[in-house]
């Protein structure tokens, strides 16, 4: 594959809308999950599956999306990730019986496990070398702009229409990028299809992504990353000062994308990706320790999500970085899918055990030693580059 000559913005910021919109397939449930309970008064604790259903797939199967992506087509995935998306969120408007709600979440899963693996391949296509790592950032925020939009639109939206009208919307703007980009990727050039893997070589097929240390690179760091953003979203806001707790939670996720989209753009003109992901990590484990000194800091608060910001922004870009193809970026963006719907379900419940524990010092030692661990497999994987 061979990089455009100039970087179509217009192109790459309605692929990043679609990202948009797979991101609000959790971020839809998540702003209103205290509601949820108003739909299904019966489902009990069983209502935190309408949240995690949508990673199934992708913790199952994320590594090889990539080989399948090749092979269905990247310009076809997007666009019927997008129509499925459209579709399972307009049945959810209907208020379906709680078991059908839930299958709908796993074909979701579906949905977004294409939008997550296709849309970053396809900006790496369409942009030029020189802006490839500014438009990879770009992708990366998808989801902290989602949750900030899903926070400042959606849930108006809800408290004037109820939680259906949300679904509702989502379906309506899924149907809206899917014809739009239809259109608008009728004649970008894409890489040639990959034949399709068969499915008794699919265990062979995740050792040979996994003991590729370029491919796996960036799943790698991601995984640490994951466990720990949604968790101390979650857990750390009880130390926080009420009366700035707000603020502060506000505050984190629009710190994280603006580093990445400034500090993270300019460091990755003079520095490696690789190199940025570990500085990221490296300050956010010092960052750890400033909060287990000062418990609920505001401004350590804001500072980790500001360094979460450089691991997020570098890990996207790796993946053009250290993968030439795009059958390789393809299969590298599907272990970054299944290592970030793991992270983010075993991250909350590790955090919440930790602080059972051992208390709020166990937590944060626990964050500080993920944190760490990030830092150290992008060493050990650097060496097995050079070796």
């Amino acid at each position: 594959m061979t990089s455009s000559d100039s970087t179509r913005w217009g192109l790459i910021l309605v692929i990043w809308a679609a990202g948009l919109g797979a991101a609000a397939q959790y971020g839809k449930i998540s702003v209103v999950f205290d509601r949820m309970a108003e739909l299904y008064p019966l489902a009990g604790g069983s209502i935190g599956f309408t949240v995690s259903l949508v990673g199934l797939l992708g913790i199952l199967f994320g590594v090889v999306a990539g080989m399948f992506v090749a092979g269905f087509g990247y310009r076809r995935t997007l666009v019927w990730a997008l129509w499925i998306g459209a579709l399972m969120s307009a049945l959810q408007a209907l208020h379906l019986p709680f078991p059908a709600f839930l299958a709908t979440r796993v074909i979701e899963g579906l949905s977004h496990l294409g939008l997550v693996v296709a849309g970053p391949t396809l900006i790496a296509q369409v942009a030029s070398d020189k802006s490839r790592g500014l438009a990879m950032t770009l992708w990366s925020t998808f989801f902290g702009v989602a949750f900030t939009l899903l926070a400042w639109l959606g849930l108006p939206l809800v408290d004037q229409f109820g939680v259906l009208s949300l679904f509702g919307a989502h379906a309506a703007i899924m149907a809206g990028l899917a014809i739009l980009l239809t259109v608008a990727l009728r004649n970008v050039p894409v890489p040639e299809r990959q034949p399709v893997p068969q499915l008794a070589r699919l265990p062979a097929l995740h050792w040979q992504i996994y003991r590729s240390s370029h491919r796996v690179a960036p799943a790698a760091g991601w995984l640490f990353y994951t466990a720990c953003f949604v968790a101390i979203l979650t857990v750390i806001p009880p130390f926080i000062d009420e009366n700035l707790r707000g603020f502060v939670l506000g505050a984190m996720p629009l710190t994280s994308i603006a580093v990445s989209m400034t500090l993270g753009v300019f460091l990755l003109r003079y520095l490696a990706a690789v190199r940025l992901v570990q500085i990221g990590f490296a300050l956010c484990a010092l960052i750890g320790v400033w909060l287990l000194l000062v418990p609920g800091s505001p401004m350590a608060c804001i500072a980790l999500a500001g360094a979460m910001g450089l691991v997020q922004g570098g890990s996207f870009s790796m993946v053009p970085q250290l993968n030439e193809t795009a059958a390789d970026r393809a299969q590298a963006s599907g272990a970054m899918a299944q290592a970030g719907n793991l992270g983010n379900t075993i991250g909350t419940p590790l955090m919440v055990t930790a602080l059972s524990l051992a208390g709020y010092a166990g937590m944060l030692a626990t964050v500080v030693a993920l944190f760490v661990g990030g830092f150290v497999v992008h060493g050990l994987l650097a060496m097995r580059r050079r070796y």
